[in-house]
C-alpha cells in the first residue's frame, strides 16, 4: 500500500509517502529524492534503539555515508541548549550544504531536527521521517520547526519545508496507547474542521486497535487536509491558523500543566472547552461538544485537567504566539466542516474563561 499526496507551498514543493512498512526500505526512498551525500539522522533515545541502526546501516551500503545522532526523548530536548548541542555535532562531523539530516522520531525530533537543518550553514536539505501518530498527521508534515521558551511553545522558529516526508505506519504498533491516542486528538481536530466523510469516518473508532487498523485512512485524511491548507498559506497569515482550533488553550494547560500532558492530549482539552464554550455563545450548533466529546472519549482522551483555569494556565495564555496587539484569534465551527475565526481582545478573552472554565488556585 502506496499513497502520495503533494504538499506545494510556493516556497518548496515536496511529496508526502504514506507506505507500509516503509522504513525497511529507506534507502530505496532517499535515493529517489536525494544524490549520493553525507547524512545524519536526528533520533531520539526511545526511536533510535528501534529503527536507527538499522536505517544507518542500509543507508550506508546504499551509497550515503551515515551518522545517527541521538537526543534525549521528551519535549525539554527542545532548548536552546539541545539545539546548541545538535549544531555543534553537526559542524564537528563537518556537514556541508550539499549534505542532509533525516529526522527519525515524534514531533521533538521533527521540531528539533527541522529547525537545526534550517539555522546550520544558513539551511540544508532536511526530510521527515515520522514515528509517532502525532507526527505522522500533524507536525512532520507544513515546514513548521521550532524550539520551547519557558514562557511557551515554539516560540522560536522557522518555516522550513522538508524535500521528502515518509510516513511508515507499521511502525505504529510499538507505541503504547496512551501516544496512540495522542496522536488521535490531531486527527479529529482535522476531522471536525474538515466535516464529511473524513468525520464519518471517525465515528467508527471506538478502541486503539480499530485506531491501528483504520490509521492509513486517517492519516492520509489528515495530512491531504493539511496539505491543502498549507499550500494555500504557507507561513500562517490567513486560513492556516485554522490549523490551531483547539490549540489557544491546548497549548496553555499544556504548559500548566508541566509535562503531565502530551500535546495531542492537551489539544483534546482545547478542542472540547472552546467548542463547549462557542456553543454557549450560540456560536456552535447545540450538541457538537457532546458528539466530540463522545469520540474523544472513546479513545480515551481527556476533556478536562486539574492545571485548567490555573494561575499557570492565564500566564501562558499571555505568551499565545498568535496573539496580535493584545488581540487574540480563536477558531471556532459554525458547524461541523465549518471552521471561522473569532477576534477579541486577550482582557476579554481572559475574563471570558475566567467565568466559564473550571478555575483552580494552583
Amino acid at each position: 500500500m502506496t499513497q502520495t499526496i503533494k504538499v506545494e507551498p510556493r516556497s518548496h514543493p515536496y511529496t508526502v509517502k504514506i507506505i507500509f512498512q516503509g522504513l525497511r526500505h529507506l534507502e530505496t526512498h532517499i535515493s529517489r529524492v536525494w544524490s549520493k551525500r553525507q547524512i545524519v539522522i536526528i533520533t531520539d533515545e526511545h526511536v533510535g534503539p528501534l529503527y536507527a541502526q538499522q536505517a544507518c546501516a542500509h543507508l550506508s551500503a546504499a551509497g550515503y555515508p551515515t551518522k545517527v545522532l541521538t537526543i534525549p526523548a521528551g519535549e525539554q530536548s527542545k532548548s536552546w541548549s539541545q539545539l546548541e548541542k545538535v549544531v555543534n555535532q553537526l559542524a564537528a562531523w563537518h556537514l556541508s550544504r550539499t549534505d542532509g539530516i533525516i529526522a527519525l522520531g515524534g514531533g521533538v525530533v521533527g521540531d528539533l531536527a527541522g529547525f537545526a537543518a534550517s539555522i546550520y550553514l544558513r539551511g540544508i536539505a532536511v526530510i521527515q521521517v515520522p514515528t509517532s501518530l502525532l507526527a505522522q498527521v500533524d507536525s512532520s508534515v507544513g515546514g513548521k520547526t521550532a524550539i520551547d521558551l519557558p514562557t511557551g511553545k515554539n516560540l522560536v522558529g522557522t518555516f522550513y519545508q522538508p524535500d521528502f516526508v515518509l510516513i511508515d505506519p507499521a511502525v505504529l504498533q510499538t507505541l503504547p496507547q496512551r501516544l496512540l491516542a495522542e496522536g488521535y486528538g490531531e486527527i479529529l481536530k482535522c476531522a471536525i474542521m474538515a466535516g464529511s466523510d473524513f468525520w464519518n469516518l471517525t465515528a467508527h473508532i471506538q478502541s486503539c486497535t480499530a485506531l491501528l487498523q483504520a490509521a492509513p485512512q486517517l492519516i492520509s485524511a489528515s495530512v491531504s487536509f493539511k496539505a491543502a491548507v498549507v499550500t494555500a498559506d504557507e507561513t500562517e497569515t490567513q486560513q492556516r491558523q485554522l490549523l490551531n482550533l483547539g490549540h489557544t488553550v491546548g497549548h496553555a494547560v499544556e504548559i500548566a500543566a508541566a509535562g503531565r500532558l502530551f500535546h495531542g492530549e492537551a489539544v483534546a482539552i482545547g478542542l472540547y472547552q472552546l467548542t463547549r464554550l462557542f456553543e454557549k455563545k450560540q456560536l456552535t450548533p447545540n450538541g457538537t461538544s457532546t458528539l466530540l466529546a463522545q469520540r474523544l472519549q472513546a479513545l480515551g482522551l481527556p476533556l478536562a485537567d486539574p492545571a485548567l483555569g490555573t494561575p499557570a494556565f492565564y500566564q501562558a495564555l499571555q505568551h499565545d504566539k498568535k496573539l496580535k496587539q493584545q488581540q487574540l484569534t480563536l477558531i471556532y465551527l459554525k458547524k461541523i466542516g465549518h471552521p471561522a475565526f473569532y477576534e477579541l481582545p486577550l482582557a476579554e478573552a481572559m475574563t471570558w474563561f475566567k467565568h466559564e472554565l473550571p478555575q483552580r488556585s494552583h
